[in-house]
């Protein structure tokens, strides 16, 4: 009988949206004939709303299909440039047989709880390959904070990542200032970043992490991809690692 009655107002949406999109709609009904059509809808809809959550939620599986499918495609298009670029910074082991990269903000709170998750990965598991992104999108100091990490990558690569966990495990906004003495904390001469200051290079990172972040639809931070897995958010540890070994066995496959 749900179904009957769902089926019948549907109709009814498909009789209005063609009426709407008729070239001469006296042709088709009167003005009386869909006002009551619409009458007809709207109180069968009122009695039924549930058939709106119903509507809702096919919608949202379509929505998360065609998002799957779009970063499925991004993944095999881009998958030297998120796993492989020499933008990209390795601090785990390079040579890891996988690889999980970490798209991420100097100002994000969330960021700074997953830096001990991946922390901990990266202690636990000797094979694991992590590459960081910056991926400043929350205000100027956090491109400003960026810029410096990639001229750090390109003076001190072997200091990115204490200067890295410097910046973000510390207190207040991260903006230049900040990043550079997260740099001079880290054991680098500020003046080394500051002759980095007008290298194209640190736009051309940044614009590289956004280019792959928009194919993926990653829409804040932290994210992580780990082989064709994308993760949204501070997770935590346990669903990090279960990714991890999921990728683990399925290249073992």
């Amino acid at each position: 009988m749900f179904r009957s009655g769902l089926r019948a107002a549907f109709a009814c949406v498909a009789t209005l949206g063609i009426l709407a999109a008729a070239p001469s709609p006296a042709a088709a009904f009167t003005d009386a004939e869909k006002t009551e059509i619409g009458t007809v809808v709207r109180d069968y809809l009122m009695k039924n709303p549930e058939v709106l959550q119903e509507v809702i939620t096919e919608l949202e599986k379509k929505q998360q299909a065609q998002e799957t499918a779009g970063r499925s495609q991004a993944l095999a298009e881009m998958k030297d440039l998120i796993f492989d670029s020499p933008r990209g910074v390795v601090v785990g082991n390079p040579k890891g047989d996988v690889t999980l990269v970490e798209f991420f903000d100097y100002n994000c709170g969330y960021c700074k709880h997953a830096l001990a998750d991946l922390t901990k990965l990266m202690k636990e598991d000797p094979n694991l390959k992590v590459v960081l992104k910056e991926f400043p999108v929350l205000g100027k100091g956090s491109v400003e904070a960026a810029q410096v990490a990639v001229a750090v990558r390109m003076v001190a690569p072997d200091k990115y990542l204490a200067f890295h966990n410097a910046l973000l495990s510390g207190r207040g906004q991260a903006d230049r200032t900040r990043a550079l003495a997260a740099a001079k904390e880290a054991g680098i001469d500020p003046a080394l970043i500051q002759k980095q200051a007008s290298s194209p290079e640190l736009n051309a990172t940044l614009d590289e992490s956004m280019k792959i972040a928009q194919a993926l639809g990653l829409n804040g931070t932290p994210s992580f991809v780990v082989g064709e897995e994308v993760v949204i958010g501070a997770v935590g540890y346990e669903q990090l690692k279960a990714a991890v070994d999921a990728q683990r066995k399925t290249q073992a496959k």
